[in-house]
Parts: C-alpha cells; structure tokens; sequence
C-alpha cells in the first residue's frame, strides 16, 4: 500500500515537473512585437545576437573562442538549439573563432560570409571545415543589394563588399550591413576600416542613418571617421572589446569623435551584454 502511494506520487510529481516544462517553453517562446540585439561581453572580439518578433535568431560573428557559446547560453533559451542565420563578417580570429563552437551546439539554417580570405589562417579552416560537416547548412557570399529577411519586418541589409573581394586586406573586405525594423536600425561594421566607411558616405549619404552604431574594428583609430559616424547619426555607440586588449581600444580619437557628436558609447568591457529592444518605432536599452 504504501510502495503504491509512493508510486503514485512519484508519478505526479513528474507529470507536474513536465506540465512545468512544457508551459514554461510556451511562455518564453509567445513572441512580442519587440526585435531584440544584444551585444555579447566576448572580450577582445566581436559578436552581436539578434531575435526578430518572429522568433528567427541571427548571430553576428562569434568572437575569438568559446566565450561566445557561455554567453549565448545567457540570452536563448536553455532547450533552444537553433540559429536561423549566422554571419562571419570576414576570417580574423577575433571574429571567426568561436564559431565553429556554435556550430557544434547549434543547429544553423544560412551561414553568411564576406568573399575575403585569409588562406593561412587556422580559424578559417576550423569554420570552413566545421561548416562542411553540416550537410544541411546553407551557404551565402555577402554582396551589397542581398537583404537577409528576419520575418515581422526585421531585415538585414548588406552594404558592403559590393564586389568579389577575395584578394585584399581582410578588414578591409569586412561586411557593412545594416540592420532594420520598421523606422528604427542598427549599423554593424565589422572591423571595415574609414576607407571604406567614406566609400560608404558617398554611395549612400543620409541613408546610413542608425540609431545605434558599432564602433568599428573595436574603437579603433582605423575606423569611425567623423563623416561616416556623423551620416549615421546614432544615439549609440557600442565599443565591443576586451578590457585588456593591448592595442588601446577604444583609442582618444575614436572617444572624441563620439563625444563631439553628443553620440553616448556603450562598452562591453565595463557593461558585460548590451541589450535593445526596438518596438519598430524607438530603440531603448533594456
């Protein structure tokens, strides 16, 4: 009688443990008007989350090693193992590095990447080699004009290269997109250096306008020239970096010029993950 009771309750606590389970994956899975980016606390690296109201997920580069998949862990659900695109802006290992890892925790739909190679690098052929194990994953080059389609009226645009650049210098063939939903967007620069950025301002002017901004190549003099951040206009600025890089990021000039625009900078070394909301008409830090 009393190994019965025992049974019996044994039993009910594992259906409620369930019915728990199931309501709780509901809830967090009940998709609000809201886009979601996160700028992920990866060190000296890049990596930038996306959730569109739809529920699709996009990861921006993933940083130099495993770090990434710690902090994705922080911010998808614990039975979510899925990422409907995935993008390596260009080969560097500070971009790149943590992606294979993702990879392998992951299931992605589309990986999206920049035409520039980098022949002799090891993490290259870790992704080019962890990628060519997913039968199913689906391949993309990076060119302006492609519009990666989130759903609920999230896009990504891409700005940059315009043309096959396997050849040259791999920030310089570092993608440029533009994230939008509805009168609100994020530009995302890779590590693309002020070259390109003004190349940018003279094919596209105040269309670069964004309300949050990604400092580019991690608040490196080589990148935010003053035209370029002063067209995109943004309320933000985000430094992605480690707080014991040895190159100086972000460097003076790269602070004063967002100073002197009034633009607020963010910074992954003092702020850890860096969340917005966007409701499609403004963009709030959560």
């Amino acid at each position: 009688m009393q190994r019965s009771a025992v049974i019996q309750g044994v039993t009910i606590l594992s259906l409620l443990v369930v019915t728990f389970v199931i309501w709780h994956a509901v809830i967090r899975e009940t998709k609000v008007d809201t886009l979601r980016v996160i700028f992920l606390d990866v060190g000296q690296g890049d990596s930038i989350f996306i959730e569109a109201p739809s529920g699709r997920q996009m990861l921006i580069d993933g940083g130099k090693n495993r770090s990434v998949i710690r902090q994705l862990s922080k911010v998808m659900p614990w039975y979510d193992r899925t990422i409907d695109v995935m993008v390596g802006t260009h080969p560097d290992a500070d971009h790149i590095g943590g992606l294979p890892d993702v990879l392998a925790r992951y299931k992605v739909g589309l990986i999206v990447e920049s035409s520039v190679k980098d022949l002799e690098g090891a993490d290259s052929a870790a992704l080019e080699s962890a990628a060519s194990h997913e039968e199913r994953v689906k391949r993309l080059i990076a060119e302006r004009g492609q519009v990666i389609d989130l759903g609920s009226g999230v896009y990504l645009e891409i700005l940059f290269p315009d043309r096959a650049v396997p050849t040259i210098e791999t920030n310089t063939g570092s993608i440029v997109a533009r994230l939008v939903y509805r009168d609100t967007s994020f530009m995302l620069t890779g590590d693309a250096p002020k070259a390109i950025e003004e190349y940018l301002v003279r094919l596209d002017g105040d269309s670069l306008d964004s309300d949050v901004l990604k400092a580019g190549h991690h608040g490196s003099r080589t990148s935010s020239d003053i035209s370029f951040v002063g067209f995109v206009s943004p309320e933000y600025g985000i430094y992605s970096r480690g707080c014991d890089n040895t190159y100086g990021h972000p460097h003076d000039e790269v602070k004063e010029t967002f100073a002197r625009l009034g633009i607020l900078t963010l910074d992954t070394c003092e702020e850890g993950n860096i969340t917005f909301i966007s409701d499609g008409k403004t963009v709030v830090r959560k």
